[in-house]
């Protein structure tokens, strides 16, 4: 397969009505480089700000690599990790951090991850920053980072040790051993393992599923997720209720929507509810 040339080609999108998919063209590994990140940022932000959608998918072409993570030849092409290149506003990884997505922390948008082959490294942590994730049944999750000199810092380490007991994942940063698709199920990291053939056409029936939500109310989810995070039950429950104090201008907006409205007068009048996103 012949890597396309034009840095736009890296990043593919479609658009199925209120569902956006993201697809990772990048042969043969959709090894992410910086430039790769900031298309993907791109690609994200228009489903953040498109009204027109309610949920993404991200997947990568082919049956054989989701993401082989962090472009490593190409940094050592450079003679190494630049922190002032990487991290700069304009030529590093962009807004959203590694991958476009791993500090995308304004995006209440719900992804989905359609993995469908192997998901190395930072592969394995755009996996970690979606919410759903399907898997084929033959990909694999694997942090290879230990043997090559450094952390998986782009997410798998502030967030692996709180999804899984501590001290697996533990051991999966320290040996860099292959987590398989019914492993990753068994642990709650994948929703469903399904034959590659049907990955596209199970994510996407998911993905428009999810979309019938009404627009406010699924980005408020993501919204008070986020922001109850470190809350106790207890301070959850005093903030995030109507006329609570808590900072989520989303969910605020929700409560008295003319959406809120809709939904309830529909179910009294046993139709479907028609969303405005208001």
């Amino acid at each position: 397969m012949t890597m396309p040339e034009n840095t736009e080609e890296w990043v593919l999108t479609k658009a199925h009505g209120r569902v956006l998919e993201i697809i990772l063209n990048r042969p043969p590994a959709n090894a992410i480089n910086r430039a790769m990140s900031r298309a993907i940022y791109a690609a994200l932000r228009e489903l953040q700000d498109n009204p027109d959608y309610s949920v993404g998918i991200i997947r990568g072409t082919g049956e054989r690599i989701f993401c082989a993570g962090w472009d490593l030849k190409e940094t050592a092409g450079e003679g190494g990790i630049d922190l002032e290149l990487e991290n700069d506003p304009v030529h590093g990884h962009g807004p959203g951090g590694f991958a476009g997505i791993t500090e995308f922390h304004d995006l209440t948008k719900p992804v989905i991850a359609a993995v469908n082959g192997a998901a190395v490294g930072g592969g394995f942590e755009i996996v970690l920053a979606c919410d759903i994730v399907l898997m084929a049944d033959h990909a694999f999750f694997s942090l290879p980072e230990m043997q090559r000199g450094i952390l998986p810092d782009g997410g798998a380490v502030q967030k692996l040790p709180r999804m899984i007991p501590p001290n697996v994942a533990k051991e999966l940063f320290l040996t860099g051993r292959v987590m398989d698709a019914e492993e990753a199920t068994r642990w709650g990291l994948a929703h469903k393992a399904v034959p590659v053939a049907e990955l596209e056409t199970e994510a996407m029936t998911l993905a428009q599923e999810v979309a019938q939500g009404a627009p406010l109310a699924l980005q408020a989810l993501k919204e008070v997720l986020s922001y109850m995070d470190g809350l106790t039950v207890k301070q959850s429950m005093a903030q995030v209720k109507p006329g609570g104090d808590c900072d989520c201008p989303i969910y605020q907006k929700m409560v008295s929507s003319e959406d809120a409205v809709e939904g309830i007068t529909a179910f009294a009048e046993k139709r479907d509810p028609v969303w405005k996103g208001e």
